[in-house]
């Protein structure tokens, strides 16, 4: 799934940056978090917006357990915040932090659209919108 797309969307990022230096540490531990694939599937769907966990699940196709360890580690690096409401929790992305995460973000988003996987997944996200919260919930029971 990664090819020289991949890299070179990567490199644009990073030259789009900001003029001022930027700690490589905080650059490495970005990567670090979206090279797990199931995070950077995370991250793309909450690209689109806010998600509640049960409609990441039916989307995923996953389970509860390893989504939520997913969310969490994200959640730990700062990446996404959780907004409860009643009994839902509902996952959105934090606001880039800097120029780099901005530009990296549009740079993924633009460039995974046209992947294969991800136009699966944008496909089984729109017919999970289309249904109401508790249905989407009923589905991932069963999963």
């Amino acid at each position: 799934m990664l090819d020289k797309t991949f890299f070179c969307v990567i490199i644009y990022a990073y030259t789009n940056m900001i003029k001022k230096p930027y700690p490589i540490r905080s650059q490495a531990k970005l990567f670090k978090v979206l090279s797990d694939p199931t995070r950077l599937n995370i991250v793309m769907l909450l690209i689109n917006g806010e998600l509640c966990v049960c409609q990441i699940e039916a989307v995923m196709c996953s389970h509860q357990a390893k989504i939520s360890r997913h969310l969490a580690y994200l959640r730990k690096n700062g990446m996404v915040k959780v907004r409860c409401h009643w009994k839902w929790k509902y996952y959105s992305l934090e606001q880039p932090k800097t120029h780099f995460e901005k530009s990296l973000f549009k740079c993924l988003k633009k460039w995974l659209q046209n992947e294969k996987p991800f136009k699966k997944i944008y496909g089984r996200m729109k017919t999970c919108l289309a249904q109401p919260l508790v249905e989407v919930a009923k589905i991932t029971k069963k999963l």
